[in-house]
């Protein structure tokens, strides 16, 4: 991955994987157009998550899709992931880790409000994933930033931002000029691989 790729459709993995159907589902998901794949497992253990990792690496890379890790830039190395993700308490290291990664590999941050943003920006991230932009499952209590607030936080910084919190295909429409980030939106879908092509669209 370099610096110039911004997915359209990027999945972050479930927080838990109860009946055994992630690559399954994740699989489908690649036919049906997510270009990139959020490792986020933050209650694993280092042993079975560079597993899991090396797993989606070879699926991902099956599809010509990438793989971004959450947080551990050793794992990125070690599987030759394309990238790094940050939570929003942590894009001060952003330098940092890229120092540790070297070329080649991006990194993207969530933010939530404004600071979040121009610190991103500031810190040398690649893209920014802009977070709720609808009342979402994940993070029932927060309140949603809403379209307009998401594309004018958007539009007040140079870095790409994709859209994350509550997006499904019932309005993905309204978010048409940016890419987004999903979790139920196809890990609950009945049909992923129709889902990701909805929302791929």
């Amino acid at each position: 991955m370099t610096a110039l790729f911004v997915p359209r459709l990027l999945l972050i993995t479930p927080p838990k994987d109860e009946d055994g159907q992630m690559m399954t589902v994740l699989e489908a998901a690649l036919q049906g157009g997510v270009d990139a794949v959020l490792l986020r497992k933050k209650d694993m253990g280092s042993g079975h998550l560079l597993a899991l990792a090396a797993k989606l690496r070879l699926l991902t890379r099956q599809y010509k899709a990438r793989l971004l890790i959450h947080s551990q830039a050793d794992i990125c190395l070690a599987v030759d992931a394309d990238g790094v993700h940050i939570g929003s308490s942590h894009i001060s290291k952003a330098q940092e880790i890229r120092q540790y990664l070297g070329h080649g590999k991006s990194i993207s941050a969530s933010c939530h409000h404004a600071a979040d943003l121009h610190e991103a920006t500031s810190s040398g991230v690649d893209f920014a994933l802009l977070s709720p932009v609808f009342v979402t499952a994940t993070h029932p209590d927060c309140i949603p930033l809403g379209v307009g607030r998401f594309m004018l936080l958007s539009k007040q910084i140079p870095l790409p931002v994709l859209a994350l919190g509550g997006i499904g295909t019932h309005n993905r429409n309204t978010l048409a000029h940016y890419g987004v980030a999903v979790i139920g939106a196809i890990w609950d879908a009945n049909d992923p691989k129709q889902a990701a092509l909805a929302l791929s669209t």
